[in-house]
């Protein structure tokens, strides 16, 4: 991921924490974690993904839009960063159609089940 060269901060330690709530195999939108997070910006929540140190095992890979297509990673909004991240979810059994959308919706995790 594009780690930055300071420390995360008290936010980003909680987008962090949230994230290694969520099982393999499933996936959230940006918009569902900031709501976790009480946060009203998911644009927020997207540069604390761009800036995860720890991914993967901090899986903002498993963080797609709320119209269920990839969105990026990275950093990057499209090319080999965001390949990258649909071939991690594939290796979790989370596929998505020709569009680039997710195949089955069952696999949006939110944190009430």
């Amino acid at each position: 991921m594009g780690a930055s060269k300071r420390p995360p901060t008290a936010f980003e330690r909680k987008v962090y924490a949230a994230l290694r709530e969520i099982p393999r195999g499933r996936v959230v939108t940006y918009a569902s974690l900031a709501k976790r997070l009480q946060c009203c910006s998911t644009q927020a929540v997207g540069q604390a993904l761009r800036r995860n140190p720890f991914a993967p095992g901090v899986p903002c890979h498993r963080v797609i839009r709320s119209d269920g297509s990839l969105g990026g990673y990275s950093g990057k909004r499209r090319g080999i960063q965001v390949h990258r991240k649909q071939l991690i979810l594939a290796a979790e059994s989370v596929q998505f159609d020709g569009e680039g959308r997710l195949c089955d919706p069952n696999l949006l995790w939110n944190w009430e089940e």
